[in-house]
């Protein structure tokens, strides 16, 4: 293997790529968000500097994504914290759980997606859209929905998902330092919307110690949102160095 074809490489391992270089593109990915207020001490403690919290607002999600290229059949679930940067608007991820090693890795690798191993599952039952999460063999998150009862207008929702995204980036050097840490943003393109329905939600999260999604606990339910949309994800830039800025 020469060194153009190991700086060719798309990601590890060479001999066998997780996944191929992007942008990705998704096919009906399908969204259950639950919209929540937190204990604000429990926030701020999970938000990164510089980062700020824009009130106490938490979603959290499910996602089914039955069509991705690069990345196949998988399905995801996980929270976020509405922030500001800057003073700009933003949603900032926390953690996410997949069953899925291709987008696990590429996610971690690219973005800074903080991903991990779980078992997200989303499907209606009868007259309710039903978003479960196991990890290690226990029930960590449940959320349910009304199905369709009231649609949301369509430009809101696609104004929405267009919001800058967040993630905090690290990795570390071969001697176990910090060789990255970063906070990079990104923006969802390309955005065709199939449907949005809003609706009554409820929540239900277990604490669990290498799960940590009731560490954001439920204080009060905002409301609930389900979509589909065709969409692309680009590669992000760097908003903030954290092995460059000055103490």
């Amino acid at each position: 293997m020469t060194r153009d074809e190991i700086l060719a490489a798309t990601s590890m391992p060479l001999a066998s790529p997780s996944y191929p270089k992007g942008p990705f593109r998704f096919f009906n990915r399908e969204y259950l968000l639950i919209y929540y207020e937190t204990d604000p001490d429990a926030l701020r403690a999970l938000l990164p500097e510089p980062l700020v919290p824009d009130g106490n607002r938490v979603f959290y999600e499910w996602i089914k994504m039955p069509d991705s290229t690069g990345f196949g059949d998988y399905e995801e679930s996980g929270c976020g914290i509405s922030a500001l940067y800057n003073g700009t608007p933003c949603n900032y991820s926390v953690m996410m759980y997949l069953d899925d090693e291709s987008p696990t890795s590429g996610g971690r690798e690219i973005w800074g997606f903080p991903k991990k191993y779980g078992l997200p599952r989303l499907k209606t039952v009868q007259e309710t859209l039903t978003g479960t999460l196991h990890y290690d063999g226990e029930r960590v998150a449940m959320g349910t929905m009304t199905y369709k009862q009231k649609e949301i207008d369509p430009a809101s929702v696609v104004q929405g998902m267009e919001k800058l995204n967040v993630n905090l980036k690290w990795i570390p050097d071969v001697d176990g330092t910090p060789k990255i840490a970063q906070l990079v943003g990104y923006h969802l393109k390309e955005i065709d919307l199939k449907f949005a329905y809003c609706g009554d939600a409820r929540l239900h999260l277990i604490p669990h110690v290498n799960c940590r999604v009731a560490d954001l606990p439920v204080r009060k339910i905002l409301g609930a949102s389900h979509l589909k949309a065709d969409l692309t994800l680009p590669y992000g830039k760097v908003l903030h160095d954290y092995l460059t800025e000055s103490k």
